[in-house]
């Protein structure tokens, strides 16, 4: 007189078998969904109850037909719940649980109330009710079963006796104990199903998150963030948008190329890049590409601080990676690499089309425009370590950043000659105060930047320059 008690939440209950993995990716059967099968189950037992007191005379006749109620009722509830309207209800095994309640209930005033086989309809239908709906769905089974009840003894009235005899109880008790062991059997089943569907789960979401890891080392952090994170669709749309634009390259590289080995080579570029990307990455610039020696960043999509601050981050990310140049060319003077390698960088701010280009199966997030020309022009004008600007850029970094005019120069897309400026350094690093100090000559290189060192350093810092100090006087007076 109940459904079944278990199913896989928000699945399809017409579903005779659903298949998932094991971790070790072999396939487990889910048991059929135990609505139809359950309520036979529960309906035949209280058909066997029935039968068993009306043979022992406990029951009248007349329940006769509560049996073959009890016999097709199973079958009409599952044509109502599978081939109706009420297909498409929501939380329609409760409420199908309700009225097997409300079934349930009437047969238990008709029988008057008699002790054992009542408890036992009683405990099969308050078992589905916690099964199925918890302790609201038992509160609610409750309260209906008891109102049926009561109307059902109004109109038959209350047995002469709530006892009944032994082999009915004992019918009753077995009924009761098969439906109860039976719908424990679907629950451990659908139980071990479900662990096993949640270990798969999860280890196909740590294989993901390994994966994603992968595909992020081939694409810009904020990219990969905004695209993992459901902010942008991977497909092909472009915006206009004002970013500031950032190459470089470095000056002396393809001298060097005839010099080193492949190796070697291969292993210099990839740390003078994975050092600038740190640098890059610090400041929120988003990394284009490299080519050859060359870097492209642009600032300002797929996040943007402004068009100010945009601007201002980009303009510090080269001079830091200027200063940090000097700081790896010594590393690569100490390897033994003589040739001076120089970084060259070139910046424009302006409009330029952002977004993904390509095709459905192959994109590249990238930029294109007049900027982006510009912004190379620039850098393949620019000299050893010089930094040049746009005068759009330099407009919008000027009272932060010391700047040189450069004059003006020609560049194709432009109606008429483009302002250029060369970066000096922070307005605050300008001066006596400055932080930042470097001098460099053959057999001596110092780069000093005093907001960086901590006391403890700063002390084996005056030490070794006391040391080298005393050693130059040394030699110069002997």
């Amino acid at each position: 007189m109940m459904s079944a008690p278990i199913d896989l939440r928000n699945a399809s209950s017409s579903a005779s078998k659903s298949a998932v993995l094991d971790s070790q990716n072999n396939p487990v059967a889910i048991p059929p969904m135990p609505d139809y099968n359950g309520r036979i189950l529960a309906y035949t037992a209280t058909a066997g109850i029935i039968v068993s007191g009306v043979l022992q005379d406990v029951f009248g006749l007349w329940m006769l037909w509560l049996l073959a109620g009890a016999l097709t009722w199973p079958h009409i509830a599952h044509q109502l719940t599978r081939k109706t309207f009420l297909r498409n209800s929501p939380r329609i095994r409760q409420k199908m649980l309700l009225v097997d309640c409300a079934i349930g209930g009437g047969f238990i005033g008709c029988i008057g109330l008699i002790a054992i086989p009542s408890v036992a309809v009683a405990l099969m239908l308050m078992f589905s009710c916690l099964i199925v709906g918890g302790i609201r769905q038992w509160l609610f089974g409750t309260v209906i079963m008891a109102a049926s009840c009561a109307i059902g003894v109004a109109v038959v009235g209350p047995a002469d006796s709530l006892q009944s005899p032994l082999i009915t109880s004992i019918i009753a008790i077995l009924a009761t104990g098969l439906y109860i062991c039976m719908t424990a059997f679907y629950s451990h089943q659908q139980a071990r199903a479900l662990m096993m569907a949640k270990t798969q789960i999860q280890n196909q979401r740590e294989q993901s998150i390994a994966l994603s890891h992968k595909l992020s080392k081939y694409l810009s952090p904020q990219v990969w963030q905004s695209i993992f994170t459901g902010e942008r669709d991977v497909r092909l749309e472009t915006q206009r948008k004002k970013l500031a634009v950032f190459f470089s390259d470095i000056k002396g590289f393809t001298e060097l190329s005839e010099e080193m080995e492949p190796e070697a080579l291969t292993e210099l570029l990839n740390h003078y890049f994975n050092e600038m990307s740190e640098v890059a990455l610090k400041y929120g610039g988003t990394i284009d590409k490299f080519v050859g020696d060359s870097i492209m960043i642009f600032f300002g999509d797929p996040t943007s601080r402004g068009q100010r601050e945009d601007a201002f981050a980009c303009v510090s990310m080269a001079v830091e990676m200027r200063k940090h140049m000097k700081i790896m060319r010594q590393k690569w003077r100490s390897q033994g690499i003589k040739t001076p390698l120089e970084i060259r960088m070139g910046i424009s701010t302006g409009y330029t089309t952002v977004g993904n280009f390509g095709a459905e199966n192959r994109m590249d997030y990238t930029i294109i425009g007049k900027e982006v020309n510009l912004a190379s022009r620039l850098e393949s004008l620019a000299e050893p370590g010089e930094i040049l600007i746009s005068y759009e850029t330099f407009s919008l970094v000027k009272d932060r950043i010391m700047c040189r005019d450069k004059g003006e120069i020609t560049v194709k897309g432009f109606g008429r000659p483009v302002s250029i400026y060369e970066v000096v350094d922070f307005r605050r690093d300008m001066g006596p105060n400055r932080s930042f100090l470097e001098h460099e000559h053959s057999g001596f290189a110092m780069y000093l930047d005093s907001e960086k060192i901590t006391e403890q350093e700063r002390e084996s810092i005056l030490s070794a320059l006391e040391d080298a100090a005393d050693r130059l006087r040394q030699e110069e007076d002997s």
